[in-house]
């Protein structure tokens, strides 16, 4: 608790050039409404990016396109702290020593490791990957996070971080917070365009069904306006039978306000062609004016390292001291200077 607020604290990698449509309705919009509600940490975790291959100078890039986009995107740098991860040593620092108490056959389920380990063979996958959610725990534990605003698809991460606060408590007396993984019921999940059974991601090498953030109006429109959709002309919401025109009236709904029920009125008796082209407007719309102000943003990256810094010199004082108590109670001897 801080201030009397519960601490909430989340992430999203700088592992693509932007971030994406489903990032920003999926989680940024409810991270800009948790700052209301709790005392809000939110990093970028470019530790996490190195787990697998990358180029250096691509990181760097992205981890300013990032910063940019989520500031953009509503994140406000006065009410929350906004920080690079790798600008707050304790998350390695403590990581190494829930390592100690982390099991290999627990650490050997985690669902993350398995799928991205399974495309290119263990032998091929890092140590660094097979750690990731030990790091994860470290990335919520610092904070003494009560809240952890995840997808559905994280719950796992969030349950081994309870167990190793538990274990850690247990062995060596109270020193973290055990959080809970915060689920918003209502968040939408949005898919791709062009795979409509297949969550909307930056990975995807096609790119062709994902709407970037920092696309022009222009490409986000096509985007719309080229979605596969499905048979029939009837629109309505039907994920299993309709999975495309499902997709397209979440998105509708979610940046409109409008239900789903009330859009399957408006539509009822027109064409798909109808739904796409308006939609189409809309999410052109949105990533004008949101690309207006994040390329302001990134045109100033002395602005930018500034705000970095004052978000991990908060971050550092709530982690500096959680660290502090983890070391003293795992006995390490104190540092004197």
């Amino acid at each position: 608790m801080a201030n009397g607020r519960a601490r909430a604290l989340s992430g999203a990698q700088p592992t693509a050039d932007s971030y994406h449509l489903g990032n920003y309705i999926g989680a940024f919009r409810n991270w800009v409404t948790l700052q209301d509600e709790f005392d809000a940490f939110y990093f970028i975790p470019d530790l996490h990016a190195i787990t697998v291959d990358y180029e250096p100078a691509r990181l760097r890039e992205r981890t300013y396109i990032a910063a940019a986009q989520l500031i953009a995107a509503g994140v406000d740098p006065e009410r929350s702290a906004l920080f690079v991860q790798s600008h707050v040593p304790e998350h390695a620092q403590l990581a190494w020593v829930l390592n100690g108490i982390t099991g290999y056959g627990e650490a050997s389920r985690m669902t993350q490791f398995k799928d991205k380990s399974a495309k290119k063979g263990t032998d091929s996958a890092s140590v660094g990957l097979f750690t990731y959610p030990i790091l994860m725990a470290a990335d919520i534990l610092i904070y003494q996070a009560d809240k952890v605003p995840v997808g559905e698809d994280q719950r796992q991460h969030v349950e081994l971080t309870r167990d190793l606060a538990q274990r850690f408590n247990h062995r060596f007396g109270e020193t973290f917070t055990v959080p809970e993984a915060y689920i918003v019921k209502d968040s939408a999940k949005i898919y791709d365009l062009q795979e409509p059974t297949s969550k909307m991601s930056g990975s995807n090498p096609t790119h062709t069904g994902v709407v970037d953030l920092s696309d022009t109006a222009k490409q986000a429109a096509k985007k719309i306006r080229s979605a596969v959709t499905d048979s029939g002309t009837e629109i309505r919401f039907d994920p299993v039978e309709k999975p495309g025109i499902s997709n397209l009236l979440t998105i509708y709904s979610s940046l409109t306000g409008k239900t789903v029920q009330e859009l399957e009125r408006e539509y009822e008796g027109r064409q798909y062609g109808h739904l796409k082209v308006e939609l189409g407007d809309i999410v052109g719309d949105l990533v004008e004016s949101f690309g207006t102000r994040f390329r302001e943003l990134l045109d100033d990256r002395a602005e930018l390292d500034t705000v970095l810094a004052r978000g991990a010199e908060r971050a550092r004082e709530v982690a500096s001291a959680t660290l502090a108590d983890v070391y003293e109670k795992s006995g390490f001897v104190k540092a004197r200077v």
